[in-house]
């Protein structure tokens, strides 16, 4: 048996703010981004290279969708994007106006910080360690 966790959703308030965060800040890629009806879109992006799921960004619709928007793990850090070269990707996301919430650490099991995306879930950046 094979089975792959491929797909997450994210709650937003906005498509395009979304997209051009991750897309460009994180540098993920668009995987797609198609029109549906009723107003809503179909946008999956994901980090360039990687083998884990892509996030489905899923504009929020009516208000207990709204109230999740940011908190959708209950304050708890709830992403985790694996990087090759932290300083690299860290100094990166740094220029690109990502907002760090620490300062780099290094743990037992590599190197992290913690960020947040634009609607207040918190991400870990870490590079694991050998």
């Amino acid at each position: 048996m094979r089975l792959s966790l491929f797909l997450v959703t994210l709650v937003v308030d906005d498509y395009d703010r979304a997209k051009r965060f991750y897309c460009d800040a994180l540098g993920f890629e668009c995987l797609r981004d198609e029109i549906l009806d009723a107003g809503k879109r179909w946008v999956v992006v994901k980090p360039p290279g990687g083998t884990g799921a892509a996030l489905l960004l899923a504009k929020a619709d009516g208000e207990e969708q709204q109230a999740a928007i940011g908190n959708q793990t209950g304050g708890r850090v709830g992403f985790f994007l694996e990087t090759d070269d932290f300083d690299r990707d860290h100094r990166r996301m740094q220029e690109a106006g990502v907002e760090f919430r620490e300062a780099p650490r290094t743990e037992i099991y590599g190197k992290v910080a913690v960020f947040a995306d634009p609607f207040g879930n918190t991400w870990d950046l870490i590079e694991h360690a050998a």
